[in-house]
This record gives structure tokens, C-alpha cells and sequence, in this order.
């Protein structure tokens, strides 16, 4: 049986525009493997490029060890991060920009150098590294109801919806990845929580991880490239009205404020 690619990506397209969620893909279009779920998530993204978004880096997904066995997997997925969707420190987020919001707590790195070696190791990772900065993504599905699968979230950009990032940049000789902890707080409440071993070991490992595969399939991390790295901590839901303060050990702490513009017009 034909896999209609082409159709399942003018699904997502459609749903990501609209903003209106759809059933999910393994049950409307019968998507069942993981290659056929990127080469979705491939169509997507020559879609978008060619209507002039711009892709600035990538981000990981699955990154938990306890997330990959309850899914049955063995390695993260990946999806593409896009300026528009690119938040900075003290701007508010627009929840009407998302279907059904959640916040992750991460740690983001910025490429100084590219780097195209499937076999890479991590001292030569470390050194095409500028600085990595506290970061919080905004995870969104076009999957209704979050009813998803692995092939659901890889075909829709690893449930990738925005991100933002914090200011404190440091380098990674200044700060020790795999032990730092972090905490998010909702309207000064903490909601999640983590430390960096809790993502593949280290934020690094899932760093590294990306990169080989990037290398591998021809479309390796660029100078200037953003990567999120996973998450610290369990997902929880956002809503309009919410102030998040992102903490993690070696950082400078975010705010993340969210409101539905509507109620400044």
C-alpha cells in the first residue's frame, strides 16, 4: 500500500495554519513507520521554506530514557525550530499562536561552528559550541487531544510548536550539565522538575546525538544553528494568564509570561 506523504503533509500544513487540530495521522492515513513519518515531516518543512519561514536550528525530542521504553524506542526524534516561532527574555507569548500549549524546561545550545561528521566525538562537538543558555520550549501538536504516537509527533515536527531563550549564556567550561538541576514554577507554584541526567545522561549526549544524525543525513548543524536539547522535566500544560520562571543551576532564571493578545486589543 502507497503511503500518501504528500497528503499528510498538506494535513499538518493545513492544521499548523488554521490552527485547527486533526485526528491522528496513524489513524486517518494509516502512517506507520518512523521513515515514512520524516519523510512527512521532510514536506513539511520544503513547504515552509519555500513560503519563506526560515529555519535557525533543530530540536530534540524523547530525550528520557523512561519516555523511549514506554514508547518502545531506543533513540529521541528530531524537528525543526522556525524564527517566527523564536521568543526572547521579557517578551510575552501570544497562547492564541498554539492549538494546545504545554511548556518544557531545556538547556539550548548555540552552534560557533558547523559540524558534518556522522562519527563525531564529543571533544570536537564541545569545541563547535559557543554557549548553551537556559531555554523553555512551547510544545504544541496539530494531533487532537495530544492523542499521539511516535509516527504522529515525528511527522508533526516532534510536537514542536515555539521556544524561548534566556540571556545568561555560559560556556560549557563554566557549568556542569549533567548535574545541574532544574526546576520550573507556574505562577509560583514548581510544576516540573529535573536534573541534566535526566535528558540521555546529559544535555551533551543528546546534543551529540543530533549532530551525527544531522551529518548523516546530509543536513548538519550550521554556524549560528539553535538546539534544544530535551527536556529536564515532565511537560505541563499552559494557559493564558500564566507567568512560568524557568530555573536551572549555573543559569540566570526566565521569566515567561502568557496571555492571549486579545486582551490588548
Amino acid at each position: 500500500m502507497t503511503i500518501p506523504i504528500d497528503e499528510m503533509a498538506a494535513a499538518l500544513v493545513q492544521a499548523r495554519t488554521d490552527l485547527a487540530q486533526i485526528p491522528p495521522l496513524r489513524e486517518s492515513h494509516g502512517l506507520g513507520s518512523v521513515e515514512d513519518a520524516y519523510a512527512v515531516q521532510d514536506a513539511v518543512n520544503r513547504h515552509w521554506l519555500n513560503h519563506g519561514r526560515r529555519l535557525v536550528g533543530r530540536k530534540i525530542g524523547l530525550t528520557s530514557p523512561a519516555v523511549q521504553a514506554q514508547m518502545g524506542i531506543d533513540q529521541p526524534d528530531f524537528g525543526m525550530l522556525w524564527a517566527d516561532y523564536f521568543f526572547t527574555e521579557g517578551e510575552v507569548v501570544d497562547t492564541r499562536r498554539f492549538m494546545q500549549p504545554k511548556a518544557e524546561l531545556e538547556v539550548a545550545f548555540v552552534m560557533d561552528k558547523g559540524l558534518d561528521d556522522p562519527q563525531a566525538p564529543m571533544a570536537e562537538l564541545i569545541r563547535r559550541v559557543a554557549y548553551a543558555v537556559p531555554a523553555l520550549e512551547v510544545v504544541d501538536t496539530a494531533i487532537r487531544d495530544w492523542n499521539i504516537k511516535l509516527v504522529d509527533t515525528v511527522a508533526d515536527n516532534a510536537s514542536g510548536g515555539g521556544f524561548l531563550l534566556g540571556l545568561g549564556a555560559r560556556r560549557l567550561t563554566d557549568i556542569d550539565l549533567r548535574l545541574c538541576g532544574g526546576i520550573l514554577s507556574r505562577n509560583g507554584s514548581v510544576v516540573s522538575r529535573g536534573l541534566g541526567v535526566d535528558c540521555m545522561g546529559s544535555p551533551l549526549n543528546a546534543m551529540l546525538w543530533l549532530a551525527r544524525r544531522m551529518a548523516e543525513l546530509g543536513q548538519p548543524l550550521k554556524e549560528g544553528d539553535i538546539v534544544m536539547s530535551g527536556a529536564f522535566g515532565p511537560m505541563v500544560p499552559v494557559r493564558s494568564g500564566e507567568v512560568y520562571l524557568a530555573e536551572i543551576s549555573g543559569f540566570s532564571p526566565i521569566q515567561v509570561n502568557f496571555e492571549d493578545g486579545r486582551a490588548d486589543a
